[in-house]
Parts: C-alpha cells; sequence; structure tokens
C-alpha cells in the first residue's frame, strides 16, 4: 500500500468514527480535533477489562487513525513510509513533522496508542500531547 492510501485509509477511518460518535461530517473535516470529546467519553466507558484481542486491534487502529489524522491535518504533519526489516511487512508508517527546531522529527503512531493502553485510564488529550513531544511541535518544546 502506498503512502497516499494509507493516509486516505486513516483519515476515512477518523471519519467513520466521527459518524459513529455524531460528530458531523463537515465539522469533523473543518476541524478533526472536534471529535475529540465524543471520543474521549467512548474510550472511557469501554469495557476494556471485557475486551478480546479483535476489541484491542479495532480500538488501537481507530486511535492511531485519529492520532494521525490530527497530526497531518492540524499540525502539518504528514504519514511516511519506512524500510524497516524488523517488521512483517518490511515497513513501517510514521508521522514526520518538522520541529519548532527546524528538524524532522517521526513518530509512529502505533506505538503512541500502545503506551497510551499501557497507562490506564486512555486519554486522548495525553495521547496526542505525547505524540507532539516526540514530534517537537508543541510549544512547550524547549528547542
Amino acid at each position: 500500500m502506498e503512502t497516499r492510501e494509507w493516509a486516505e485509509g486513516a483519515h476515512e477511518n477518523a471519519g467513520h468514527l466521527a459518524d459513529m460518535l455524531g460528530v458531523a461530517r463537515d465539522r469533523f473535516e473543518s476541524d478533526p480535533l472536534a471529535l475529540l470529546p465524543g471520543l474521549q467519553n467512548y474510550v472511557s466507558r469501554l469495557p476494556l477489562d471485557e475486551f478480546e484481542q479483535s476489541d484491542w486491534i479495532t480500538l488501537h487502529s481507530d486511535l492511531t487513525s485519529f492520532l494521525g489524522d490530527v497530526l497531518v491535518r492540524r499540525r502539518g504533519a504528514a504519514w511516511v513510509r519506512v524500510t524497516d526489516s524488523s517488521s512483517p511487512a518490511g515497513f513501517r508508517y510514521y508521522i514526520e513533522a518538522t520541529g519548532l527546531d527546524g528538524e524532522a522529527h517521526r513518530v509512529e503512531p502505533y506505538d503512541v496508542v500502545m503506551e497510551e493502553f499501557r497507562n490506564p485510564p486512555i486519554e486522548i488529550a495525553r495521547m496526542l500531547a505525547n505524540a507532539e513531544a516526540v514530534l517537537c511541535i508543541s510549544p512547550a518544546f524547549d528547542a
């Protein structure tokens, strides 16, 4: 899968989340952060202790799509495909952005979401802040 197709798929998945959570598509399209309150409420109510592997995979994919969409559409980042021989596919998709230090930085959204799973409760705003910190795009970043 090419990077553009991957990015479009992530955006479309985040749009489906918006639809599911009752955020009007035009509102979501103008600002993906419009999804944040509803998504946080939804995730906070999930019975995580009852999740099966397929539930975790779906939630992981949904949160990765949302995270990537916000970083791309609100923070000027881009999806990039990086060769990785340790990955079963031989590559991984990262988000890349130019940090406040003028350097290019990358973060793997799947890792950011997985870190959230390891430190419950899942906090969507913290997940976004962690990705922004790695990308050095947060105003709190001290170059």
